[in-house]
Formats: C-alpha cells, sequence, structure tokens
C-alpha cells in the first residue's frame, strides 16, 4: 500500500481518540521532521538493526484514566507522515515497564522508520524499571495497576491505536501487530489468549508466562547460596560453565561454543572441584569449591517440590575489597516478593529459607496467575480469526526458562494437535534473554510472522544472524524438532544443518 501525504490530515489538527470506559485528560499531537537514528541489532526486538534517515512523522501523546480506579495512562503513538506501509505495529516492554521506556522507544523509532504505525503504553505505570507503584499501604498492592500492567492496557492500546490511524490517514490499518519480548512476549500471549480480535499477528519471544512462579522461582540460586552459607565469586560459576560448554559442546556434532541441545548435556560440575582457575576479579589464581559445584547443579536443576519444578536461575554474587561476597539477585524480582507476596515494603528478601521459599512460591501462584499470567492453552478464538502467533526463545537464557514456553506450546498442542497451522515456536541455541550469548539470533521473526499471516507462507525454519559477524547464518528449527548437524557440511556457510 502506497499512502497519499494529501490524505491526511495535518498533525496539528488531528482530533483525540475515544475510548469506552476511559476518559481522555490530555492530547497532544506535534510534526517531527529530519528524525534520523541508528536503531542497533537488539534494540528493536524479533528485527535486525535499521537505520532511519531524515523520516517525518505526527508524535501523539495521549494520557488518558479510567473513571474511578485512579489512574493516568500514557500512550504515545508515530504516524509516518510519508511512506506509511499500511500497517501498525505495536510495541511491548521489558522488567518492570510496560512499554514507553527504554526497551520500547528504539522499536518505536525504528518501525516508524520502515513505515508503520509505532505505538507503545505505560500501563499507568511511569518509566521507572522498579515498581514503586505497587504498594498503596501496608497490606494492600495496586491491583488495579497491576492489572494495566497484566492486560487492561493492552487492549486498550490497540483500540486507541487503531482509532487514530483511521483519523489521520482516513483509514484503518491493512494489519496490526504486536511486537515484543519478556515481558513484551508476555503481554504478547495475554493479548491471544484474552484479546484475540486486537491484532493480527502476535510476535512474542521469550515471554514470562508464568510470571507468578517465574518472579519467586527466580530467587532459587540466592536461597541455596543462603541455605549452605557459601557465596562463590563469579569467576567459579563462570568457569564451571565454561567447562560444561566445553564438555557438551560436542554432542550436536559442531564444537563452535554453542550446546545446541542443553537437554542432552550431562556434565558433573563436581569434577571440577579443587581445580585452579585464574579468577581475573581479584588478579591471582583460585580453587573451584565444592560450594560452588553443588550450586551450580541445584541452578541448572532448579526448585524441586512434589508437583512442580519453577525452573532454574542465575548465580550472582558481589564481593567486597576483603573478599566476602553475598548474593545480588536481579534487581526485578525482590519488589514482587515485598509488595505483591509479603505485602510489606519492610520485607528483607536476602535471607529467604527453603521453607519461606516454597511458601512465597505457592503464595504468588495462587493470588496472582490468574492475573499476570498467560498460560491459558484455549487459542481458539486467536486460531478462529485467523491470527498468527510466533516465538522464539533463547536456550541459554537464564531470566526466563525455556521450558517454559515449549511446556506451554506442549499444552496447547494437547488441546489442539494442529496448533502449527497458527502458533510455532523457535528454540534458539546459545541465545540468552532476548539478545545476546553465543548463539545465533532470529533477527527475521518479525518479518516471518507478517509473512505468515499476510501471504500465508509458513515458517518452517527460520534465519539467524550471528550478532558477532552478521555474515554467518543458522537455521533454526520449530520446536518439538531440534536443530542438528551432519558433522560434513560447511557450517560457516550454513550447510548440514536440518531439523529433527
Amino acid at each position: 500500500m502506497s499512502f497519499n501525504p494529501s490524505a491526511a490530515l495535518a498533525c496539528s489538527s488531528l482530533p483525540a481518540p475515544s475510548l469506552f470506559g476511559a476518559e481522555i485528560l490530555s492530547f497532544q499531537a506535534n510534526q517531527v521532521t529530519n528524525y534520523t537514528r541508528n536503531i542497533w541489532m537488539g534494540l528493536y526486538m524479533n528485527h535486525g538493526a535499521v537505520e532511519i534517515q531524515e523520516a517525518s512523522f505526527c508524535n501523539v501523546s495521549i494520557a488518558y484514566t479510567h473513571p474511578g480506579l485512579n489512574d493516568t495512562v500514557n500512550v504515545q503513538v508515530y504516524l509516518p507522515s510519508t511512506k506509511w506501509n499500511g500497517r501498525m505495529q505495536a510495541i511491548g516492554g521489558g522488567g518492570w515497564q510496560a512499554g514507553l521506556s527504554y526497551v520500547a522507544l528504539p522499536g518505536m523509532a525504528a518501525a516508524m522508520g520502515e513505515g508503520y504505525v509505532s505505538l507503545s503504553t505505560d500501563a499507568g505505570l511511569g518509566t521507572s524499571d522498579s515498581a514503586t507503584w505497587g504498594l498503596l499501604s501496608p497490606g494492600n498492592p495496586n491491583r488495579n495497576l497491576l492489572q494495566n500492567l497484566a492486560s487492561t492496557s493492552l487492549n486498550d492500546l490497540a483500540i486507541i491505536g487503531k482509532d487514530v490511524t483511521k483519523k489521520y490517514y482516513g483509514t484503518q490499518p491493512l494489519y496490526s501487530y504486536w511486537n515484543g519480548c519478556s515481558q513484551g512476549g508476555r503481554q504478547g500471549m495475554m493479548l491471544a489468549q484474552r484479546f484475540p480480535e486486537a491484532f493480527d499477528g502476535i510476535a512474542a519471544s521469550a515471554p514470562a508466562i508464568n510470571w507468578s512462579g517465574i518472579f519467586v522461582g527466580d530467587l532459587w540460586a540466592q536461597v541455596i547460596m543462603n541455605t549452605m552459607n557459601i557465596y562463590p565469586r563469579m569467576c567459579e560459576m563462570q568457569a564451571i560453565t565454561a567447562a560444561a560448554i566445553t564438555a557438551c559442546d560436542a554432542k550436536d556434532s559442531l564444537v563452535d561454543g554453542i550446546i545446541a541441545d542443553p537437554d542432552s548435556c550431562d556434565f558433573d560440575p563436581t569434577t571440577l572441584v579443587g581445580t585452579t582457575i585464574n579468577c581475573t576479579e581479584i588478579g591471582e589464581n583460585f580453587t573451584i569449591s565444592s560450594g560452588a559445584a553443588y550450586l551450580t547443579q541445584a541452578m541448572w536443576d532448579g526448585p524441586r517440590n512434589d508437583d512442580s519444578s519453577a525452573g532454574g536461575s542465575l548465580a550472582l554474587t558481589t564481593c567486597s575489597s576483603n573478599g566476602t561476597c553475598t548474593a545480588d539477585p536481579l534487581s526485578l524480582l525482590p519488589p514482587w516478593v515485598a509488595k505483591f507476596v509479603r505485602k510489606d515494603d519492610n520485607t528483607d528478601t536476602s535471607n529467604i529459607t527453603r521453607q519461606e521459599f516454597d511458601q512465597l512460591y505457592h503464595s504468588s501462584i495462587n493470588e496472582w496467575s490468574s492475573i499476570m499470567d498467560t498460560n491459558d492453552p484455549d487459542l481458539s478464538q486467536f486460531r478462529a480469526r485467523g491470527g498468527k502467533l510466533l516465538t522464539y526463545h533463547g536456550l541459554a537464557d537464564g531470566i526466563i526458562p525455556p521450558n517454559s514456553t515449549t511446556s506451554y506450546y506442549d499444552s496447547v498442542t494437547a488441546l489442539d494437535p494442529n496448533v502449527h497451522d497458527f502458533y510455532r515456536v523457535f528454540m534458539a541455541p546459545g541465545i540468552a534473554h532476548c539478545f545476546g550469548g553465543s548463539g545465533a539470533f532470529p533477527a527475521d521473526t518479525f518479518d516471518a510472522m507478517r509473512a505468515w499471516v499476510e501471504n500465508g507462507t509458513v515458517p518452517d525454519t527460520m534465519n539467524a544472524t550471528f550478532a558477532s559477524n552478521t555474515a554467518i547464518k543458522r537455521t533454526i528449527c520449530p520446536y518439538p524438532l531440534k536443530q542438528t548437524y551432519d558433522g560434513v557440511g560447511n557450517a560457516t556457510a550454513n550447510e548440514g544443518f536440518s531439523c529433527q
């Protein structure tokens, strides 16, 4: 579709959108010209790098409230002044941010530069990557704002985006898409499950499907460290991980520093106890301890109880100049436990016992799963309206367990054996959380989803690119198939790989 600029309203004349159940508090539309920016790979989720040259767009800022709920939600929309491709792309958030953040803004700019109407929402949370809003008073979490983050703001965003688009261009977008990873991936799954009419296609990668369990489960390594009173230096943990990669690398018939099938790796970290390593963080040799080996195995195994596993977690520590080390969990986790599980800002998560961990884990799921989690396997409405859902998840993701994505896919498959017709998951060897790691990044994820929606081009495989050398490609496979190498082909030229 080629857009005729003369058909659009002047940016300054654009009227405010309408949204049932909401009151518009403020509306601004300002013309931006000669916008130039380079967006690196990894900043535009599910895409490669984008170079924006002298773009012009109408920058729309909207604030609204749901009367009676005491919230102020901010939405931003970029409307290309020329070269609109007739499509809308909503950008998701990351961590505690629903969007309109350092995670989302580069993607909004890149999408606009590619010709999309781009948009994002802060869900009323602001742009700080914390949950300062989470507790109204001791014992009383802010359920309204959590509900905004969980789901409400997502459908609102779709409605606002389509309304603003129609008022500016005189026509609805031909296709509307969601794009996100991590929190943005969870948001995408929520849209497919609860708002199947909102978007035609969804790229939802490394999704935090089981949010209520993950945000406690990722404290597992800290709990083990507290129980053992052992806090290894990071160089110990890194040395053990490197040894595991070396031991298991060849199992996929290609020695490249990447484990294509982590489930096949049976490395025993206790075999390294007593090994001397060069610890660069202290500038001297260091001996791997039995505590570090045990912790590594416990981290890989994840928390076990009678009925489930929350998956593994990162074992992070910080050490002072005198050599004393303490656990250093991800900053995203303590606010969830304090504000939504314990409901007390004075909660100290640094000394959680194993028994307390089990209690917190189950309490979190029991109270919040129905709001935050996106593990409903019934995607029948999304399928019926022709929607397509595409996901990748890095097999080296230490924040959101990759098996949470495959387990969900299995549950959808059990309900709908033909799930492959509209929903596919690709597991990316060596990729960390959303981006990074030693593996090849599937930068074509969004474009593959779009081609599936618009042209019926089924993504039987996806090409992935190494960030360290974009000339080298790899083929990644739709789950449950796995990437295999025949041991003969030129791996640098992406030869000899197949999905089996």
